[in-house]
């Protein structure tokens, strides 16, 4: 059974954090999609950072992504490929807007999968409903702050109830297929084979054996010509890719760290987990925290955004030039917003402003910290420049490390940690800042 080509749209960058080896693309030019297809790897990532924009302006731009898959396809000869909506794992996102798009330009489809199961964060599904795994108990994801989101909140757990409930009832919720833990392990082909129409699917999930199974049921279906589309996290990726394990374990990854040289950890994500986190980090012998008064930010105007990045900066470097790690976060208080397209532009500002500290910091930096799902694909786009990046494998579970280009301008070869807001324990940034550091 032959491999199909594995085609990620990434609406953050962080859905590549279980598997390795592969290209990352942060543009998505025909020409730079043929050389994700034309990889040797088995699967690519177009990070297309939706989850950052308006529904909207997320339909607009996977549509783009999509049309111009369509001619890089073509041009490629590729006959056989799955398509992945790859999201996030506590259910926040534009579906169905991109799901849809998708399924306009690329379909029709046969059946599309809700798989939100992402091991390696604690996010299992049973009996159709989605659990964040809380201090070893498992709790509705609907009960957690992820819930609460002002852009994507939701109000229920049960799948089929949330597909009905984001789709404004246009798919029911008893119009839903659901694909059990028992079903899953029995063996799914024969009723895979009978899906038409684009039919909404929830898959449970509890281990990566039921997704390693579940995909080769879905490959065999595949390979005998049904048309699938996925909305997912990233455990089923790992499914559907098979790779090995990868080239350097997490333990080692400090031999990427250039010239064995202190690096730079950027902290964009404000959610709990984060701000818990960076309290551990704070506390590490040889690390210098530089907070964001984006307060000032908000306030201030031009002249106090650019008084602020000219204080960064020096900040920065004196840290640096004293063989600190200088952790640059921003201010943890949310701050309010009359409306959630003001919130989203303000989220624009602050990233901008981190990006404008990354293409200030010292050149010969060992690595990159790059802390929240947008702050990371902004650093990748728009603070390193990039078009392309080649995924090392993870530092931590969930935890991805890319290097930059041998031929980049500013940092050449720079391992970059990209590193979601709300993956790993209280100590999990502390631990990737000791690996790199060789601690």
């Amino acid at each position: 059974m032959a491999q199909p080509k594995i085609i990620v749209l990434d609406d953050d960058p962080t859905g590549s954090q279980t598997v390795h080896s592969c290209l990352l693309l942060m543009q998505w030019d025909v020409e730079t999609l043929c050389q994700g297809l034309q990889d040797a790897a088995p699967i690519f990532f177009v990070l297309t950072n939706t989850r950052a924009l308006t529904a909207a302006a997320a339909e607009a731009v996977t549509r783009e992504v999509c049309q111009n898959l369509k001619q890089a396809i073509a041009l490629v000869g590729i006959q056989d490929f799955l398509v992945v909506s790859r999201s996030d794992s506590t259910l926040r996102g534009h579906y169905p807007v991109e799901t849809d798009a998708i399924a306009d330009e690329l379909g029709p489809f046969d059946a599309h999968f809700l798989v939100p199961a992402f091991f390696e964060g604690g996010r299992i599904t049973r009996d159709s409903t989605h659990y964040l795994i809380v201090n070893g108990e498992p709790v509705p994801v609907h009960e957690t702050e992820f819930a609460k989101d002002s852009v994507f909140g939701y109000s229920t757990s049960y799948l089929p109830d949330y597909a009905a409930e984001k789709t404004a009832g246009r798919i029911p919720s008893q119009a839903v297929e659901r694909f059990t833990l028992a079903d899953i392990r029995a063996g799914s082909l024969e009723r895979l084979m009978t899906l038409e129409n684009n039919v909404c699917c929830a898959v449970d999930g509890e281990t990566q054996t039921d997704l390693d199974q579940f995909a080769q049921d879905l490959l065999t279906a595949a390979a005998q010509g049904k048309r699938f589309l996925f909305r997912s996290a990233a455990s089923i990726l790992t499914a559907l890719a098979a790779l090995p394990a990868q080239p350097i374990d997490a333990d080692h990854m400090g031999t990427y760290v250039r010239g064995g040289q202190p690096g730079v950890i950027i902290v964009g994500s404000h959610v709990k987990k984060t701000t818990q986190q960076l309290d551990q980090l704070l506390q590490e012998p040889g690390v210098t925290g530089i907070e964001v008064n984006v307060t000032q930010l908000r306030d201030g105007g031009p002249t106090a955004r650019q008084e602020l990045l000219t204080d960064i900066l020096a900040q920065v470097k004196t840290a640096y030039s004293s063989d600190q790690v200088p952790a640059v976060y921003t201010s943890r208080s949310e701050l309010t917003f009359d409306t959630v397209q003001a919130r989203l532009d303000f989220g624009v500002e602050v990233s901008s402003l981190l990006m404008d500290v990354i293409k200030g910091l010292p050149a010969d930096i060992g690595f990159l910290i790059s802390k929240g799902g947008i702050t990371s694909n902004d650093t990748l786009s728009t603070g390193l420049a990039l078009r392309t990046a080649r995924l090392l494998g993870q530092i931590l579970p969930g935890v991805s490390v890319v290097r930059t280009p041998a031929d980049h301008s500013q940092f050449p070869d720079l391992p970059v940690v990209l590193f979601p807001g709300n993956v790993g324990d209280d100590m999990a940034l502390a631990i990737a800042y000791r690996r790199l550091m060789n601690r």
